[in-house]
């Protein structure tokens, strides 16, 4: 099972590697978007949330606090649902339906990420980790 879990560490972290080469490699355009939706520093915002989701990635990946890392993608996709995909504020029925399938999709990651948490934070944890859980 340890593999398995190894494996389910890796693939749950694809989608956050690549947010966060489109983060660090488009911040421009990404900035743009940020600013549209009113965020305040929106390059800043950009850089340090791709920064923010790399480094989690890499930490679960590695298992490294796995528990600390699973838990740190919750508030990420908390606010990126409810700052970025406001389907409720969309007039247009492709828009709306498009945003609404994104704050889906960031829900559902935040799930499996307190899943992670939770398999990491119990007594009975997997293996392959190079750090154990910090809680």
């Amino acid at each position: 099972m340890d593999v398995i879990a190894l494996i389910g560490r890796i693939v749950f972290t694809v989608v956050f590697l690549g947010a966060t080469m489109g983060h660090l490699t488009s911040t421009d355009a990404m900035a743009g978007y940020a600013a549209s939706k009113k965020l305040p520093q929106p390059k800043l915002a950009v850089q340090v949330s791709g920064a923010y989701v790399g480094v989690a990635s890499v930490l679960l990946i590695l298992g490294i606090w796995p528990d600390l890392a699973a838990l740190a993608f919750v508030p990420f996709l908390a606010l990126t649902a409810v700052l970025f995909h406001d389907f409720w504020k969309q007039d247009d029925p492709e828009a709306r339906q498009m945003e609404q399938i994104q704050f889906s999709k960031d829900v559902s990651l935040a799930g499996g990420a307190l899943g992670f948490f939770a398999l990491y934070a119990s007594d009975a944890h997997p293996g392959l980790n190079l750090v154990g859980p910090l809680f």
